[in-house]
Formats: C-alpha cells, structure tokens, sequence
C-alpha cells in the first residue's frame, strides 16, 4: 500500500506543476525547490525531472518486468491513456504505438504482442467507451497483485501520457482512475 502512497504523491507533484504552468509565467521563486532553485524552470523542470524519475525506476526493475500482467496492464493503460478525451485520431494511435515500442522495459516483449493488445483496447473503447473502459481496468486490476509491477504500470501510463510534453486532465483522470 506504501508503494501507491508513494506513486500517487509523486503524480499529485506531476499534477500541480502542469496545473500551475503557465499561472505565473516567469516562475520567479512562487514554486519553491521544485525546480531545485532555479527560476524559470520550476514546473517544466519538475515534470521532466518527474518523467526522467520514472523512467529510470522502470528501467532498473525491467528485469523484474517480464510478466504477461504487467505487459497487458501496461497496454491497457496506454490505450486509456489515448482514448481519454474520447477520441483516438490514427495519427494519435501510431504516437503511442511508436513510444510503446520504443520503452525500454516494454522491449522486453514483441512488438507485436504490445501493437495488439494495445490496438484491442483502443478499438474496444471506440466502439463502446464504458464496456471497454471497464474491460480495461480488469486487466490493470490483475496487475495489482505485486505492488512493483501495480507501480511499474502506472508509472509506464504517465511516460507514454507526458511524452508529448503535456499532461491533458483526461488523461491525469484515466491514470488517477486505475490508483
């Protein structure tokens, strides 16, 4: 339980700095040691920094991630993830298939088996958002098992939801949901 504590402090942090983004422009000083003193990078520092902090933890239990649930939550996350707004545009679709892909802990599994299971979810949420969001969470429920891979999962949402530099409130609400 101490894990989800954990990781849900860190998205709040995440969450503040893009909710305060923007809010007082320069930054001069008004968000603290997020950005380790430096003004004017205080809240796109801390999400990167955040993001950067994710990645590294994923990678160094990557080893530990080899299990079909952590790839299945994993997929059925990203595909929340995309489907968020309510739409997934085919531009949007290849975005987050290319950054699947390319994840480090994520290649520890085919390709294929990630574009599918990914592509299953997508599709099942377009054709009936409710039914497939709840089919969605039953696989991320699985995963909830072992709190490492229940952690790697949400953390591998919030990488592939912040790699296009922003954080929709969708898509902090279908991350924030699986918690």
């Amino acid at each position: 339980m101490a894990m989800w504590d954990k990781i849900k402090d860190q998205a709040k942090t995440f969450q503040q700095s893009q909710g305060t983004r923007g809010a007082s422009g320069s930054g001069q000083g008004s968000h603290g040691p997020t950005a380790g003193g430096r003004p004017g990078s205080s809240s796109g520092g801390s999400k990167a920094q955040l993001l950067g902090m994710f990645k590294s933890q994923l990678a160094s239990a990557k080893n530990e991630l080899k299990s079909g649930a952590y790839r299945d939550a994993s997929m059925a996350l990203c595909a929340l993830v995309a489907a968020a707004d309510g739409q997934v545009e085919p531009a949007e679709r290849q975005r987050v298939e290319e950054l699947i892909v390319s994840n480090e802990v994520l290649q520890n599994f085919p390709a294929d088996q990630l574009r599918q299971r990914f592509n299953q979810h997508v599709d099942r949420l377009l054709a009936n958002f409710e039914q497939g969001r709840s089919e969605a969470l039953q696989v991320i429920a699985k995963a909830a098992k072992k709190p490492e891979e229940a952690r790697a999962v949400v953390q591998t949402g919030m990488v592939v939801a912040g790699a296009d530099g922003t954080f929709e409130p969708s898509e902090q609400y279908a991350i924030r949901e699986v918690e």
